[in-house]
């Protein structure tokens, strides 16, 4: 990581807090009504559908499944990090490890104090509630084949195009001293560990690479272009390529509206739920608009909410995030928490867990 002047560091910090406030708060604007049609979330809503957080698993600002796996995906971006200090590089084995961690929230009561491995993030016990946890997500971390490490060649699920790969993709994208090109990859080979089918991780690593650009102070369009070349040169991009040039022809096509969105998918599969979340943010006025119109749909609301919040809050930071969504989030501390400790790691790692340095970080972290 090259040595920063503090306004970009303090920039970097509010975009990292953006990018998991605003995808978390996108998934919870979109929990209550993820299975309603449109008709339906109209005629219980009104005519502009939801236009704030509504119950979902007993109480208002729950999130779902998406922020869960996202946190965990910086939980293990962090740890690969520590590892680096060890000898040992390979963040998707991190990944992987943490991926298993938060299987074992959707099968455990609570945290289970005799694992030493699940630090500090694994001991948070609100996070230990099922939220419509995907099948694809549950099946490739668990069972007889849980611990091999999807690959490649070798993906889990290789049929599978579930929108479990995009929702949690966005934390790649926060790897600011990495180049895109690794992102992307780094991003694909994290969603092979439960997704193998190309247009499920190839959309996961376009999501990252459209993230990582805007994040370093560019525009949503400028990440696509970055997308689109990554996707060029993968075989069965073909999908994923027609969603991202979808969007941008739906940008073009005329004023916002759900019925753009509708022509667009229903989010369910993951290039749908990338075009979705990509159109509305790119259509947006504002993050509150761009994140309802993400939401007020029929199909898988909470998903695209997630894929949009991400996109605008890397785009303009934590303060531009509506203050009482922000307010009401369930498990805010938590989300800032770790998009700090990210920073941290990124910016002054060798000093938290450097030969010089305590354990405090590192028992944080344990590796």
């Amino acid at each position: 990581m090259p040595l920063w002047s503090r306004a970009q560091q303090q920039d970097y910090r509010s975009r990292v807090r953006g990018a998991l406030l605003g995808g978390a708060i996108g998934d919870a604007l979109g929990a209550g009504i993820e299975f309603d049609s449109i008709e339906k979330i109209r005629a219980a809503h009104g005519p502009q559908g939801v236009t704030g957080y509504v119950p979902a698993y007993g109480r208002r600002g729950a999130v779902t499944d998406d922020t869960q796996m996202a946190l965990f995906t910086v939980d293990g971006l962090i740890r690969a990090h520590v590892r680096r200090d060890t000898g040992g590089w390979h963040p998707p084995t991190d990944v992987h490890r943490a991926y298993l961690r938060w299987a074992a929230t959707q099968r455990d009561w609570g945290p289970d104090e005799r694992r030493p491995d699940l630090g500090w993030l694994g001991r948070e016990e609100w996070l230990y509630a099922q939220r419509a946890p995907g099948s694809a997500c549950l099946s490739g971390l668990s069972g007889p084949d849980a611990e091999r490490l999807g690959t490649l060649d070798a993906p889990k699920n290789p049929h599978s195009k579930g929108c479990g790969t995009v929702m949690r993709a966005a934390p790649f994208g926060l790897l600011l001293g990495w180049e895109p090109g690794l992102v992307f990859q780094l991003a694909v080979e994290c969603s092979v560990l439960t997704h193998g089918h190309p247009t499920g991780y190839l959309s996961a690593g376009s999501l990252a690479v459209i993230v990582h650009t805007v994040l370093r102070g560019g525009a949503l369009e400028e990440g696509v272009q970055l997308a689109l070349a990554q996707l060029a040169e993968r075989p069965g991009h073909e999908e994923t390529t027609a969603a991202l040039c979808g969007a941008l022809e739906a940008v073009r096509a005329g004023a916002p509206s759900a019925e753009r969105v509708a022509a667009l998918g229903e989010g369910w599969v993951a290039e749908e739920a990338l075009a979705i979340g990509l159109y509305c943010a790119l259509v947006a006025e504002d993050v509150r608009s761009g994140l309802l119109l993400a939401v007020n749909h029929s199909g898988d609301s909470d998903s695209t909410g997630t894929v949009c919040g991400s996109l605008l809050g890397a785009l303009h930071g934590e303060t531009a995030l509506p203050a009482e969504w922000v307010a009401e989030l369930e498990g805010r501390g938590t989300v800032l928490q770790l998009a700090d400790d990210l920073v941290l790691e990124l910016v002054h790692g060798l000093e938290l867990h450097g030969p010089d340095a305590g354990d405090g970080w590192r028992e944080r972290y344990p590796v």
